[in-house]
């Protein structure tokens, strides 16, 4: 990216949520921590502004046939949601029908959660063929796995061919109690498929949430930048799920350190121009 290019790149939250609580819904939040309650485009706006994000994509936090359609209402009322990856049935023997009904210009990609399924989730044909089908209409897919799961992932993108995938969070690993392999050689594995970019986002949650600190984090985020290449990842404050660990300040902060340290010229991309391209967003910095 020249210098001219990142003088304009807005810079973009690559992944947040919002909600409207309850408890059913939400089963797995606690009911009374910081997140048993609604988080809508006003908290949002009150977020980005803290550190003057231009633009945000809103993804899906429920696998109900609604949630696209609530995220997109939500953006109706929000000027810096520039794009959502929602929900879809990936096995409906209709799938591709249903994609040509969802014609909305924000709709950028979809994701289902993953890391709630078992661990071949993404090696059974429904879900392959669901997944070819979303990349058929030129739009991402969102893999959200455990590390556990992230094993089957390789297999998977070979299965699936030609898209534009984003791997949620690095996959999780597990930074509260030191984990590292087989988190780390598989991460690894999946960056050597070139049609992936992975989300620097997440890890706050991954350590342990009251006494993390921001060496504890270094070596995951050395090996993520190692694996993916700075040209291949970009940032997301995964808020509001963050707040269980940080505020949202802090969340930027800790990545915007670890970048300006090791790769000051790649800011503008992790920061907004790689989202911008793999979403195919089109947007000016505020």
């Amino acid at each position: 990216m020249s210098p001219i290019e990142a003088a304009v790149t807005p810079r973009i939250d690559a992944h947040h949520h919002l909600w409207r609580y309850d408890a059913a819904t939400f089963d797995w939040i606690a009911p009374e921590g910081p997140l048993a309650r609604d988080f809508e485009v006003g908290d949002l706006d009150a977020a980005l502004s803290t550190r003057g994000i231009d633009a945000a994509i809103a993804v899906q936090a429920r696998q109900v046939p609604g949630e696209t359609q609530a995220l997109l209402a939500a953006a109706a009322h929000c000027a810096a949601i520039v794009g959502v990856v929602g929900w879809i049935d990936l096995r409906a023997e209709d799938i591709a029908e249903r994609l040509a009904a969802d014609t909305a210009p924000l709709i950028v990609g979809y994701r289902h959660i993953v890391e709630a399924e078992p661990d071949d989730f993404l090696l059974r044909d429904a879900v392959v063929r669901g997944v070819r089908a979303i990349a058929a209409r030129e739009r991402t897919y969102d893999l959200l796995v455990n590390p556990r799961q992230l094993s089957t992932v390789p297999a998977f993108l070979d299965r699936v061919g030609e898209g534009r995938f984003i791997l949620d969070h690095a996959a999780k690993p597990a930074i509260a109690r030191g984990g590292w392999q087989p988190w780390a050689d598989q991460l690894a594995a999946v960056a050597a498929h070139p049609h992936v970019t992975c989300k620097v986002s997440g890890l706050v949650t991954e350590a342990d949430h009251g006494r993390w600190a921001a060496d504890e984090l270094e070596r995951y985020l050395d090996h993520i930048f190692a694996s993916f290449g700075p040209e291949r990842l970009m940032w997301g404050s995964d808020w509001p799920v963050c707040l269980l660990a940080a505020d949202y300040a802090r969340v930027h902060d800790v990545i915007a350190d670890y970048v300006a340290r090791h790769c000051p010229g790649a800011a503008a991309a992790i920061f907004g121009g790689t989202a911008l391209r793999t979403y195919r967003l089109t947007i000016m910095a505020r």
